[in-house]
């Protein structure tokens, strides 16, 4: 039994979406991280709480303006557009939210769906193998993007944040995306949780900004420019949009996600992986069909 313990810790941490409530508020600082320190945080949570979409905090009043973000265009074999049919299955303000007010977008002529997420989110490391399925089922109409959260610094996510928007700038994201979730959760290489024992590790130990310099510096980025570039006022004011944008969104805990800056939905909410997907199918018909 008590070998299988990691192994049940592991899966109740995959299970649970990453809330925003845990106490810990701070958005992280625009200060350059230190390249021997992790991102400031506080002792490391055991666990993430479920999420809880009724209880998302309310839009900020101000449109916040659209965080620059990776995008993923439709494959030249999107399928066709799927006609609008409410027949009901999906209830707003239980499935989905709306979001008051809008929210621009960063693609004016596509329909965006964002998904805000945390390479150190247990629950967005569970479900990025599907959001990688919903960006393929989408129709060439429609564009996704991703908005790296920060609002768990007790889990060094205001790293990932940083390292998130460092390598868009670099222009490799694209091809690290997936492979940031398996440094964080199955490698363990850039991991904040021991993953064996199924808990936090101590600060002290968590991934640094150099840590993760070595780990881009496989995908041709040279460590001291990948430093300067994290550190650079352009990050900084990238991550401040993030944090904004998410604040507006309503998001209190990952992944979520938005479609065209109007509706807000989690795993949660949809009932499973697959029902997010399915949900987000059809907010971007009802968006492309003026509903």
């Amino acid at each position: 039994m008590l070998k299988r313990l990691p192994i049940l810790c592991a899966a109740l941490l995959a299970l649970a979406a990453c809330s925003h409530d845990n106490g810990n508020t701070a958005a992280p600082s625009s200060t350059p991280v230190s390249t021997s320190t992790a991102a400031a945080a506080v002792t490391p949570a055991t666990s993430a709480a479920p999420a809880t979409a009724t209880t998302a905090a309310p839009a900020a009043a101000a449109s916040a303006k659209p965080a620059a973000s990776s995008t993923t265009a439709a494959a030249p074999t999107a399928p066709p557009a799927a006609p609008f049919v409410d027949n009901g299955k999906w209830v707003e303000g239980k499935n989905y939210f709306k979001i008051d007010p809008p929210q621009p977008t960063s693609h004016p002529d596509k329909i965006e769906v964002t998904e805000v997420f945390s390479y150190a989110c247990p629950a967005c490391n569970q479900f990025h193998t599907s959001m990688d399925q919903l960006a393929a089922s989408l129709p060439s109409n429609a564009v996704v993007t991703y908005l790296a959260a920060s609002f768990r610094p007790d889990e060094n996510w205001p790293l990932f944040q940083r390292a998130f928007y460092a390598a868009q700038s670099l222009g490799v994201v694209d091809k690290t995306h997936d492979a940031m979730f398996d440094a964080a959760w199955k490698t363990g290489e850039l991991a904040t949780y021991d993953l064996q024992a199924g808990k936090p590790k101590p600060r002290e130990a968590w991934p640094t900004l150099d840590d993760v310099a070595k780990f881009y510096a496989k995908y041709g980025v040279d460590p001291k420019q990948f430093i300067g570039v994290a550190n650079s006022f352009s990050v900084n004011i990238q991550m401040k949009r993030a944090d904004d944008l998410m604040k507006a969104y309503g998001v209190d805990s990952t992944p979520t996600i938005v479609v065209n800056g109007k509706y807000r939905l989690t795993v949660v909410s949809a009932g499973g992986a697959p029902q997010t997907i399915e949900l987000t199918q059809w907010l971007v018909a009802k968006e492309a069909a003026g509903k």
